[in-house]
């Protein structure tokens, strides 16, 4: 049974484009067939808290003997860690806020980022390995080559980061630019290619939960 595991963060309930993106992406996943099964996670209603204690940075076995976990804290990143591993594939929702990743985002990364339960370090441990994810990072301005703030996304490097280089995920990136073109008056202008970005992303999530779902060529979506 494929498993999705779905996770979003904006803050926006009403009117966010991630949740639009990401909703279309686990609409597709869904359409695949009645086996392949969601897990849901809003990281934003049901923010994980911020870690307690650094203990949680290591697995139990490489702690010192003063660095000791409340066992919530401790019950709570199992559940994230084991969700995650679970998945067939992962999709996350991340907006770029203040030219990074929302603060609920970080937390749930500081849960399951964890050397010698995630990531290698006494032993080359990586469940994660090659576990297919894709990230859907709405941004109210522009940042591709060429741009003026190219360079100055520090949302999508630090999730190819933590994702790909730390955890060796297979991680395929969809972004939808100019998403503040409607609200703010010095960006309307590039309304059209705002909607150009949208249309795009919503085009490339259809194909990538289609691929990834693993449904034959011939009954993929349009």
């Amino acid at each position: 049974m494929p498993q999705l595991l779905h996770l979003d963060s904006s803050a926006d309930l009403d009117s966010s484009v991630s949740r639009a993106v990401t909703g279309q992406f686990s609409d597709v996943w869904h359409a695949l067939g009645p086996d392949h099964s969601v897990i849901y996670r809003d990281l934003h209603r049901d923010a994980p808290p911020h870690l307690p204690t650094s203990a949680l940075h290591w697995a139990p076995h490489l702690r010192t003997a003063n660095e000791v976990a409340p066992p919530a804290a401790e019950a709570l990143q199992k559940e994230l860690i084991d969700e995650l591993v679970s998945a067939d594939v992962v999709l996350i929702g991340a907006p770029m806020y203040n030219w990074s990743i929302p603060s609920t985002l970080k937390a749930w990364i500081d849960y399951i980022h964890v050397p010698g339960i995630t990531v290698p370090f006494d032993a080359p441990t990586r469940p994660l390995e090659g576990k297919p994810v894709v990230v859907v990072s709405s941004r109210g301005n522009q940042y591709g080559p060429g741009t003026p703030d190219f360079g100055a996304d520090h949302t999508v490097a630090q999730l190819q980061q933590v994702l790909g280089s730390a955890l060796g995920m297979d991680v395929h990136v969809v972004t939808v630019d100019l998403t503040l073109a409607s609200r703010v008056p010095a960006l309307a202008p590039l309304a059209p290619r705002a909607e150009a970005s949208l249309s795009d992303a919503r085009a490339s999530v259809t194909g990538l939960a289609t691929r990834l779902g693993g449904a034959p060529a011939s009954d993929e979506l349009g």
